[in-house]
């Protein structure tokens, strides 16, 4: 049964759409991780440890803060990796840590940041590793050449968006020019909406909360999120972007109720169309009295439903952005690409949210195990 027959006038609303629409993993993704930071709030002055087992900004802190600066870079052939990671994670030390003159006396608060490299320095080391393979290109994409790909990913969050480009400048300027900036992208988090247990989500710019669905324990993350081995990559994790524009004046055309049936929740509450509450699984097979489904077979919970998939849970720390145009900096992480690519693959058949999405950007990470000042940045991975 398709969502054409359960909301009649969305069906007759896209016969006469003639728009070629590219897509990307779209926005709401029903993998996700329900963290946000709030736009109305004051600036975060809790610190968050940049080191440990993991990484910081990742599920850390809880929310994520509201502001985020995604930087993108390239680095030249003969640039000793080791030696750049080091310095780099150095710099974040003094940084986070409020010591580095680059910060122009502004404090650090919860600012978090979080490197990655691309999977062509992850197969000068071994490319069987996790992180070796590039993403696939997917249909009804437009994405120029520069911004697919990369080698380094720099993911800055923080409360104080005036410590965004700042830290990436410091970044930026510690590289030197080892490392050439490829694409960034900035964005902000929706306000934060209760789902369970002190577990918040954002709206995103459609007016659904995103990302209500996610690895939330440690078992969850233990199975789904972090890397346990080969040794070098342990304690790491796989980070997809993808930026997206939404076609948010033709999503607007839409009554509530054929939005709803695009997302297959609510809009007001999160709450699945087959009912329940906002952290109800889907009921994926129930129906009206008349054998119509309640949730349509082309709705986007439906086809990035885990199971459905036959995948494991994303983690996602997604954005809203409002320049080059409106739309969603998607950002998940998992321990297997899969996760992500086969999700995508069975949304880019006939997920009914991929209409109003057109993806402009695309690069996946291997997002480097924590480090400390006795373990530098990589040194797991590049001696």
């Amino acid at each position: 049964m398709s969502r054409a027959d359960h909301r009649p006038s969305r069906r007759a609303f896209l016969g006469v759409t003639g728009t070629a629409v590219a897509a990307g993993l779209a926005a709401g993704c029903e993998s996700g991780s329900p963290q946000s930071g709030r736009l109305d709030a004051p600036a975060s002055t809790t610190p968050v440890s940049p080191t440990g087992q993991h990484q910081a900004g990742i599920t850390l802190p809880q929310p994520a803060q509201p502001n985020l600066l995604a930087v993108v870079a390239d680095l030249g052939d003969a640039v000793a990796v080791g030696p750049l990671l080091a310095d780099l994670g150095q710099a974040i030390l003094t940084l986070t840590a409020g010591t580095d003159a680059r910060l122009l006396g502004l404090p650090p608060g919860d600012l978090t940041v979080t490197i990655g490299v691309g999977p062509r320095l992850v197969r000068m080391v071994d490319p069987s590793l996790p992180g070796a393979v590039d993403l696939p290109q997917f249909s009804r994409e437009q994405i120029a050449p520069q911004a697919r790909g990369g080698d380094l990913l720099i993911q800055i969050c923080a409360s104080d968006a005036l410590v965004l480009p700042i830290l990436a400048a410091a970044l930026l300027d510690q590289a030197g020019d080892r490392m050439h900036e490829r694409w960034r992208q900035s964005g902000r988090r929706g306000s934060n909406i209760p789902v369970d247990q002190g577990l918040t989500a954002p709206r995103n710019l459609f007016g659904f909360i995103d990302g209500i669905v996610g690895p939330h324990t440690t078992v969850q993350e233990q199975r789904d999120l972090w890397l346990a081995g080969p040794a070098p990559v342990a304690g790491g994790t796989i980070a997809v972007l993808r930026r997206m524009e939404l076609d948010l004046p033709r999503f607007a055309t839409l009554s509530v109720p054929d939005q709803e049936a695009v997302f297959g929740r609510y809009r007001a509450t999160g709450v699945p169309l087959s009912g329940g509450t906002i952290t109800s699984d889907p009921n994926l097979g129930a129906k009206t009295p008349d054998g119509r489904y309640l949730i349509p077979a082309d709705a986007h919970v439906r086809r990035a439903h885990s199971n459905v998939v036959g995948v494991g849970l994303m983690l996602r720390r997604s954005y809203s952005t409002d320049e080059p145009a409106p739309g969603l900096l998607f950002i998940s992480f998992q321990n297997d690409i899969r996760t992500f690519t086969n999700t995508l693959t069975r949304m880019d058949h006939s997920d009914a949210l991929l209409e109003f999405t057109t993806t402009t950007a695309s690069a996946t990470f291997l997002v480097l195990p924590g480090f400390d000042q006795q373990h530098p940045l990589g040194a797991t991975l590049f001696h």
